[in-house]
């Protein structure tokens, strides 16, 4: 039973319409968002030589941590991606959430078909900026990134409520992981992995909103399954990690008139760290965005009557 300080409220009236603002609104950003990142770290001269800045500082310490990297990017597969949609399709199943199946295996699939179509039919335009990559072409939006991201968010919604706010951290902790991978193995620029993960956090959003339109009248809400604290945590560690990558970024701006071969270790490791903390607080920040209104969006009470002893409150 909920506690004192513990409110039930339904998911419809005034509290519905805001909630669905919010979604609403969430999406549109964050596809507005990967426009704005896309047309400059692609469509122009300025955004490309960022980038590869950054992206050459990858070779900084880069034998060290080779294993690591090839360990996290190995484990992202297609087949380590059908089996996760299973794992998670199977979860929402035993729960007995049969539209919360179907919509966050549509989450997956639709964010990395997504990132296929975008990266194939988004043209980069040839500065000379990074010759060595020029016939690679455009490589944005980051796949295995988006694979990363897909999976967790999911895993994040299928869960209960007892054990979302650890899989919320662990879940950003991977997305993170994977797309800083992605670039210290030189595979992929940042603005790919930072585009990845607004493909799926607007996905996330858009599913989100479908989640809380299919909902019974009769579903109810506790606040005690929101997660405030995690979402916070996140929230404030996704600030504090873009702020220190727009210090970074607007740094290596300043300076981005040298040769590339000429930066020292110092720029390099400036715009590569910066970056990488970039990449991460996204992951952290899109993730916390998830988490605000999952509560409201996958209630504990149904409406289908008795409250699965599973999905009692607990955790973070």
């Amino acid at each position: 039973m909920p506690g004192a300080s513990d409110t039930v409220s339904g998911v419809r009236g005034r509290s519905g319409i805001l909630t669905a603002s919010w979604l609403v609104l969430l999406t549109a950003v964050q596809v507005l968002a990967f426009v704005v990142v896309w047309r400059f770290a692609v469509g122009t001269e300025h955004g490309q030589l960022l980038d590869t800045i950054a992206l050459t500082g990858n070779s900084i310490g880069q034998q060290r941590i080779e294993g690591i990297v090839g360990g996290v990017l190995n484990a992202v597969s297609l087949l380590s991606l059908l089996v996760a949609t299973a794992v998670i399709g199977f979860i929402a199943l035993i729960r007995v959430r049969i539209t919360l199946a179907v919509v966050t295996v549509l989450l997956i699939a639709g964010s990395n078909f997504t990132t296929q179509i975008l990266k194939h039919f988004i043209e980069r335009p040839d500065f000379d900026v990074d010759e060595a990559r020029e016939a690679a072409g455009n490589s944005l939006p980051s796949g295995h990134t988006t694979v990363a991201a897909s999976v967790a968010i999911a895993l994040v919604m299928v869960l209960p409520p007892r054990v979302r706010g650890w899989g919320a951290l662990v879940g950003a902790g991977y997305a993170a992981a994977a797309g800083v991978a992605t670039l210290s193995a030189g595979w992929h620029r940042p603005s790919d992995a930072v585009t990845a993960l607004l493909v799926v956090g607007a996905w996330a959003s858009a599913a989100s909103l479908v989640l809380l339109l299919t909902q019974r009248e009769t579903a109810q809400v506790e606040a005690a399954d929101g997660n405030r604290r995690v979402t916070s945590v996140l929230a404030i560690v996704g600030l504090a990690l873009l702020l220190v990558a727009a210090i970074a970024l607007g740094w290596t701006d300043g300076v981005r008139s040298t040769p590339i071969p000429e930066f020292d270790r110092h720029q390099l490791l400036v715009a590569y760290g910066g970056s990488a903390a970039g990449i991460a607080g996204t992951a952290a920040l899109m993730t916390a965005l998830v988490l605000v209104a999952l509560h409201r969006v996958v209630p504990r009470h149904t409406g289908r009557g008795a409250v699965p002893a599973e999905d009692e409150p607990d955790g973070p």
